[in-house]
């Protein structure tokens, strides 16, 4: 059996112990928190003495040189594990980034989820919204009273215009339009998900974008826009 396999079924054992402890909330007598890390520890010290005793095999200077880097590798892991959120907070500016108008979830300080919308090329705030089980492009818009569909959207979310009533006047970048009030069964942006939300559909080839307006905005808990990126938390 080699190593590999016997730190496997060590961190299985550990993990089954946890599972079968969690109501107890104490394994062996420690709290399941704590026996959790001396699990993931464990496996770390050993892959460090069997560094150090394969460095006996050479002379001092091969001996020092061998335990300066399995402590290396050792407090990279745990550098790893202590700043795993922050890893994740980096990596999600990093595709918000490359993929402009994709919404990405950070951790706060606080613990808390936010989701962040970078600025797009044409200094807007654009993302892709899950509407009634379709991704569709949107402008978030404070302006807006209510999430306004282009005719094109509504129709790629599986609303037929031809049944509703375009009796609504509504102001666009085009001018004046009339749109036909609407419900939205569910629409999310990443982890925020809302239900039967009050929207709008506006004319055929009066409006060139969809609009995320605040009738889902206002739902939130907090909003808050800075120079270059927009915080939505639910």
């Amino acid at each position: 059996m080699n190593r590999l396999t016997l730190v496997l079924l060590f961190l299985s054992a550990g993990l089954a112990l946890l599972v079968f402890n969690h109501d107890n909330g104490q394994t062996f007598g420690m709290a399941n928190d704590d026996f959790g890390h001396l699990i993931h520890s464990l496996p770390i010290l050993g892959l460090l003495s069997v560094g150090i005793l394969a460095g006996r095999r050479g002379n001092g200077g091969e001996v020092l040189r061998n335990i300066a880097i399995w402590l290396l590798i050792a407090l990279a892991l745990v550098a790893l594990y202590l700043y795993r959120d922050d890893a994740r907070n980096v990596a999600a500016r990093m595709t918000a980034g490359l993929l402009p108008g994709t919404a990405v979830v950070v951790t706060t300080s606080e613990g808390q989820n936010e989701v962040v919308i970078h600025k797009t090329r044409g200094s807007h705030f654009q993302t892709n919204v899950r509407v009634n089980g379709q991704l569709i492009p949107m402008l978030v818009d404070t302006g807006a009273s209510t999430v306004v569909l282009s005719y094109d959207d509504a129709r790629a979310i599986g609303i037929d215009p031809g049944k509703l009533d375009f009796s609504v006047t509504v102001m666009t970048a085009n001018g004046r339009a009339q749109a036909a009030p609407v419900r939205l069964e569910r629409i999310s942006i990443g982890p925020i998900e809302r239900k039967n939300i009050r929207a709008m559909v506006a004319e055929d080839g009066r409006l060139g974008e969809s609009l995320l307006g605040m009738s889902f905005l206002s739902t939130l808990s907090s909003l808050q826009m800075q120079t270059d990126e927009l915080r939505l938390r639910n």
